[in-house]
């Protein structure tokens, strides 16, 4: 039973663990492939000092000069409603590396550089575009997901660019005679390949919480290993004293016992990353949908065996046994050699050590101070785990209070042994209690934070997506026309409009708003400034978005500075949830004065919600627009609320295992515990209590533990919901959201926390009712 136990708590450790590390390996592997094929990890980039292109001309010069340069010119291409970044790069001046080598093999060179040129894509994406662009398409496995290699006049001609590029790899291997550029005259700034790869650091932070989510399933995994082996140790404590007193030294003991763990802890293992592998198949397409959803990042849907993970996954697998069985090699250590006869001796030593793991719940809470004040998302885990091993470590010494107020106030003998004997079981089962705490609090304060995030979410959707028809026109002039055809038939054409550009050195979105009604009524703001609509429209003024807002610290009244030496001022902040980038919203006139080429062919229309879907047919009628470009307000909430869905799939799932393996620690632990209480049932049984009513008062303990343990939970959670709303949230994303409680979701929690509880207790409870008579009287005849 015990190796059945600890085989099984650190196959669901270690499978959880590498699960999520197995998720993040592929995700940071399609990134980098990615990034690969766009020079971002390979060579220097020249980018621009202001804006987001750089004139051909620029490129010319520099090649003149000397300077082995090759442009990249990157956008966004619509086909059939899914979006594809486009790369267009100079074959002639591009450096080995660049292009995959099958790309290289299959590509007709004639052509790659003629109409009606070449596309190389992945396999899935080239069976999709096919058909809908009058190039070749190349199929190539090594091309990442969502990337599109093309010539640079091609891209250009697709993407409606004209003459630009968007950035300039510097080569490695620069002649010697080449002169230097100055960058500072030709507006161009350097960036070095580690600071490349923008989607890697955007999504750092999604990765970041699933690897704390890992880690803390791998620590309540880790709870079962440690009880199991703590447990295992105090039940063979006759063993150890026999041998010992055999002879058998203490090193020789010792290495016996770290053998044995080894080969344990290397098949558990072994299970584990097996299991591992399918909990990351399963969630993976769902990972997918979210980085694509929330960061236009796409990754393969497919996983890979890669030997690294799986290194380190064994690694970790050895690592956490040998941490989980310090304890009790100490124990041994520290013991006298008759010690572990002793009835009591286990629990006796764990009661002498609580006070210093009193001292370790100060010390972790003073961690969490500290780490308080500083900045920055490793000091947020930082907060985040010392106060949770704080509240786990906690628990027992909190329990034993209880349990001991308990038994002084009961006044029947039946009810003060059962609080005393409770108390008495407590260090077998604290391990469990403290597993059941980290995932009852983990559940209560990520339901409560997915639960802040969805009601803030739908109530600022129901804000923003105010329109009741969205249309995309395929082309500006298509668009002009439609806008002369809705004005007579629409309340109001409302034109969305923007540009990407660097803000503040990072990549953002500016649109162009006109004076409306609309966004007076249902625009969410934070903080405004006085007249902030007219300000804005008139061109004297902008809004930016809440992330842009904090990673700035900007304030109504500050400057900005936008693309073109574009100086206006902040008139307002506005929420924008699920928005990574920074966003600035400015006057629809001002932002064509300045980007007279932006496309303009979204817009949205406003109308009486009963005439929205007649207008949408007579649109389809007249224009021929495909019905994917013709969005109900309905529609396009449900979407986005599927997306969020989605979000959080891989969260619900590890909180649902994590509470799962908390349910089976407890099991494990009064099934250990089971087998050793016949010392302390027989006597009652002796006296006159029946096996049935013995059984009874195990499931009313374990129910009453978890009670205890859910009661103490709810300030646990509640807590690391605030920090992971108000600081971890703000430094992963870059908004902060309301807190808001659900104690009806809590009363479910309850709920299911009892009856795991209850079913964990049942098989034990079951066993003692059935014990046998004769095995009750053996506890009489030996030296107890």
């Amino acid at each position: 039973m015990q190796l059945l136990t600890m085989v099984i708590g650190l196959a669901l450790a270690t499978a959880l663990w590498s699960g999520v590390q197995a998720i993040n390996a592929e995700a940071r592997a399609s990134y980098d492939q990615a990034a690969r094929a766009l020079g971002e990890t390979q060579f220097t980039q020249l980018i621009p000092e202001e804006g987001n292109t750089i004139p051909t001309e620029t490129f010319v010069a520099l090649r003149r000069a000397g300077v082995l340069v090759s442009p990249l010119l990157e956008g966004r291409l619509q086909l059939d409603d899914e979006n594809y970044q486009l790369v267009g790069f100079d074959a002639l001046t591009a450096p080995m590396g660049l292009v995959p080598n099958e790309a290289q093999q299959q590509v007709d060179i004639v052509s790659f550089f003629a109409p009606p040129y070449q596309i190389i894509a992945n396999p899935e994406d080239a069976g999709r575009i096919r058909g809908l662009t009058d190039a070749t398409v190349i199929a190539v496995d090594t091309v990442s997901p969502g990337v599109l290699l093309t010539d640079l006049y091609a891209a250009q001609a697709m993407l409606v660019r004209g003459d630009e590029v968007s950035r300039l790899l510097l080569l490695p291997n620069q002649p010697r005679n080449g002169t230097p550029p100055d960058l500072k005259q030709l507006k161009l700034v350097a960036r070095s390949p580690s600071q490349g790869n923008d989607i890697s650091r955007l999504t750092g932070s999604f990765h970041l919480n699933l690897t704390a989510f890992g880690l803390l399933s791998f620590a309540v995994g880790l709870f079962i290993v440690h009880g199991t082996i703590g447990l295992a140790f105090e039940q063979r404590r006759g063993l150890f004293r026999t041998l010992r007193a055999l002879g058998m030294p203490l090193r020789m003991l010792l290495v016996l016992l770290m053998v044995e763990l080894l080969f344990v802890s290397l098949v558990a293992g072994g299970a584990g990353m097996v299991l591992g592998y399918v909990i990351a198949s399963v969630l993976l397409p769902d990972v997918a949908a979210t980085l694509r959803g929330l960061y236009g990042a796409e990754i393969d849907g497919t996983l890979s065996i890669r030997p690294i993970w799986w290194a380190a996954g064994m690694a970790i697998a050895v690592l956490g046994t040998a941490v989980a069985a310090a304890g009790s090699i100490a124990k041994i250590i520290r013991m006298p050699i008759l010690a572990p006869a002793q009835p009591r001796a286990w629990a006796l030593l764990s009661e002498r050590r609580m006070w210093l793991q009193g001292i370790l719940v100060l010390a972790l809470l003073a961690v969490a101070l500290i780490a308080s004040q500083l900045q920055g998302l490793v000091a947020g885990f930082a907060l985040l785990g010392g106060l949770l091993l704080a509240a786990a470590l906690a628990l027992p010494i909190i329990l034993s209070l209880l349990l001991f107020l308990a038994q002084h106030l009961a006044r029947a003998p039946i009810p003060s042994w059962f609080w005393a004997d409770t108390r008495q079981q407590l260090p077998g089962l604290s391990l469990a209690l403290m597993a059941l705490l980290l995932a009852l609090a983990t559940n209560i304060g990520v339901g409560t934070m997915v639960g802040s995030f969805r009601t803030t979410f739908l109530g600022w959707l129901d804000q923003r997506l105010a329109s009741e028809l969205y249309v995309n026109a395929r082309s500006n002039q298509e668009a002009e026309v439609l806008q002369s055809y809705l004005a007579p038939r629409a309340d109001a054409v409302l034109p969305i409009w923007n540009i990407e550009a660097r803000v503040a050195g990072l990549p953002a979105e500016i649109y162009g708003i006109i004076d409306h009604a609309t966004y007076r009524d249902n625009w969410p703001l934070l903080e405004a400034a006085d007249s902030v609509w007219q300000r804005v429209a008139s061109g004297d003024g902008a809004l930016v978005n809440e992330q842009l807002a904090l990673r700035e610290n900007l304030h109504p009244g500050d400057s900005l500075e936008l693309p073109g030496a574009w100086q206006t001022i902040v008139a307002g902040i506005y929420s924008d949830y699920g928005n990574p980038n920074g966003q600035v919203i400015v006057g629809l006139d001002a932002l064509v004065k300045r980007f007279p080429d932006l496309q303009r062919q979204r817009f949205g229309i406003r109308i009486a919600p009963d005439k929205a879907r007649a207008l949408a047919r007579t649109i389809r009628d007249e224009f021929g627009l495909p019905a994917e470009r013709i969005i109900h307000q309905a529609e396009l909430k449900s979407f986005s609320v599927q997306i969020f869905e989605r979000t959080f799939t891989v969260t619900a799932a590890l909180n649902v295992l994590t509470l799962a393996v908390a349910g089976f620690a407890i099991l494990t632990s009064l099934l250990t515990l089971s087998a050793m209480r016949a010392a302390q049932v027989a006597p009652l049984w002796a006296m006159g209590l029946t096996r049935r009513r013995l059984a009874l008062l195990e499931l009313l303990r374990s129910s009453a533990l978890a009670l205890m343990t859910l009661v103490l939970s709810i300030p646990v959670g509640i807590l690391l919901a605030w920090v992971l709303l108000t600081v971890i949230n703000v430094e992963a994303f870059g908004w902060r959201l309301p807190m808001r409680l659900y104690p009806t979701d809590w009363a479910w929690l309850a709920l299911w926390s009892l009856i795991a509880a209850m079913l964990s207790a049942a098989w034990p409870a079951y066993l003692l009712s059935r014990k046998p008579p004769a095995e009750l009287l053996k506890v009489f005849a030996n030296e107890r």
